[in-house]
């Protein structure tokens, strides 16, 4: 410990590598499990087992959101009907029409996602008013001017949740009886901000808002045990009958688990991690390295105190014992100040971001254990070079 204190700059230097090596390999690690984590978090915000058939097709983008091209309008409410029907495995469905708008309210105006559905949609994604209540199957029969806000569209149009309830909104010249504010949300494995949408019958916006008749797809409940290769296979079945899709011909429609997008974002994150070990590998190969020069630097520089040790009753062993320990000692110090400073950086980073805080003790004391034998296997070489030492070429000096 002399020696060391003796020498800070030397040993700070020699410990610094390690400890570049445990934080990278130790953040690395941690970052992956929050963002897997995350990722099953935006996908139970979707809803239980959630399934969905989309007109046009789905591309994936590495962050593992999910954009719809090549619009189509030949998907129809008989088509989604036809799917939640046919379709084995399937609790429930709800068609949907989804748009850009622009909605004014209050003197204001804002974008907001359209979200045209039936009321069953707030089961099947597990989202639901906060309040107020949503609308109902009389309403949807009865083509009613109603429509539900997401927190953040009723906040930008009247200030607050409260005040929206029963307030009217407008989409064109078409005016909309707000029934209620949903939940906070967040985004979802998607990549949308479920609380800004903006919800209502299907029936009224397609007949009352907008005047079409296709739709952008049907979101689908399944059962637990539901095999999705088996789903998607039979609702690709189904629709291409339907739109009468010969085979070899492309198909104007998608199927989407939000399982697909975990995946693409577990192959993102394996790739990182990947990365993260070959660089925390280097940075302990570098603090290895840096720990066996200082050591043979500090073996020759107490060519006298080992000499009059050993001259005095010292034995080879407890010469290497003594280098070990100090080898250890520095890898060990660097090691656990990486380990710490990744606590310190996910609390913190994951608190201020808004993500899950995960800590992994194993995943830590490997680490602190891993440095330690780093630090040793470093010190070796210089432990049996101050091991043998000649005593009189020592003492003769």
């Amino acid at each position: 410990m002399s020696s060391l204190s003796a020498h800070k700059v030397r040993a700070i230097l020699a410990m610094l590598g390690v400890f570049l090596g445990a934080l990278a390999f130790t953040g690395v690690q941690h970052v992956s499990k929050i963002m897997v984590r995350q990722a099953e978090m935006e996908t139970e915000k979707l809803g239980p087992n959630l399934y969905s058939v989309m007109a046009g097709q789905i591309r994936f983008r590495r962050s593992g959101g999910v954009r719809v091209s090549g619009s189509v309008m030949n998907f129809t409410l008989a088509d989604a009907k036809a799917v939640i029907e046919g379709v084995p495995s399937v609790l429930e469905g709800a068609p949907f029409v989804l748009r850009t708008m622009q909605v004014r309210g209050n003197g204001n105006a804002v974008n907001a996602k359209v979200m045209a559905t039936w009321p069953n949609y707030q089961g099947i994604r597990n989202f639901h008013p906060a309040s107020g209540r949503f609308f109902n199957w009389s309403e949807v029969d009865n083509r009613a001017m109603v429509c539900v806000l997401g927190q953040k569209i009723a906040e930008r149009l009247f200030g607050s949740s409260e005040k929206a309830v029963g307030q009217r909104v407008y989409l064109y010249r078409a005016n909309f009886r707000v029934l209620g504010v949903m939940e906070t949300k967040g985004r979802d494995v998607s990549g949308d901000d479920q609380d800004e949408f903006m919800f209502l019958p299907v029936t009224t916006f397609m007949r009352r808002a907008s005047n079409q008749r296709w739709i952008s797809g049907v979101f689908l409940r399944l059962s637990k045990d539901a095999g999705l290769e088996a789903v998607g296979e039979s609702a690709r079945s189904i629709l291409r009958q339907r739109h009468k899709i010969e085979d070899g011909q492309a198909e104007d429609f998608s199927t989407f688990s939000p399982k697909d997008a975990i995946k693409l974002q577990r192959q993102a994150l394996a790739l990182m991690t990947t990365l993260g070990a070959i660089t925390s590998s280097i940075s302990f190969a570098v603090g290895g390295l840096g720990i066996l020069s200082i050591m043979i630097l500090v073996v020759r520089a107490r060519r006298v105190e080992i000499g009059i040790r050993r001259a005095v009753g010292g034995r080879r062993r407890d010469i290497v014992r003594q280098f070990l320990f100090e080898s250890g000692l520095m890898a060990g110090i660097g090691g656990a100040c990486g380990v710490a400073m990744t606590v310190i950086v996910v609390t913190i980073g994951c608190s201020v971001a808004g993500l899950p805080v995960i800590i992994e003790p194993g995943s830590l004391v490997l680490t602190l254990i891993g440095t330690g034998v780093l630090g040793i296997a470093a010190g070796a070489y210089p432990a049996w070079q101050a091991a043998n030492i000649e005593i009189l070429d020592v003492l003769k000096s």
